[in-house]
């Protein structure tokens, strides 16, 4: 996929979030989470990212049960990685039933990263 097209991708993403990733952004949007800044659907090679906060190098991503045993993300998970970062994986059930948990285990492993 070409750069612009990859782009557009992501706009898209951003303008239809699932329900989990909209509130999962509520918390983390204009750096509410300790100060960490993130961005929703983030083209990161040729991925996008749900959520990365880029100068700590951590993604989180959240999924639903297309994700259970998935090859491509453990490739994507893998060439993430190798880019330097991190990633967090969560269910779309966590993020909207267990929202506190969730942003307990982001917040943990940036307060690492910043430390």
């Amino acid at each position: 996929m070409r750069k612009d097209a990859k782009t557009d991708f992501a706009r898209n993403l951003r303008k239809s979030m699932t329900e989990a990733e909209t509130r999962l952004w509520f918390h983390l949007r204009r750096a509410q989470l300790g100060g960490f800044r993130f961005r929703k659907q983030h083209p990161v090679g040729p991925y996008v990212a749900d959520f990365a906060c880029v100068e700590h190098k951590l993604i989180v991503e959240l999924d639903g049960s297309q994700h259970l045993d998935s090859s491509h993300d453990h490739d994507r998970d893998a060439y993430l990685r190798g880019q330097g970062f991190r990633v967090l994986r969560f269910w779309n059930d966590d993020a909207l039933v267990r929202t506190g948990d969730v942003l307990a285990a982001i917040w943990t492993a940036l307060s690492g990263a910043a430390a």
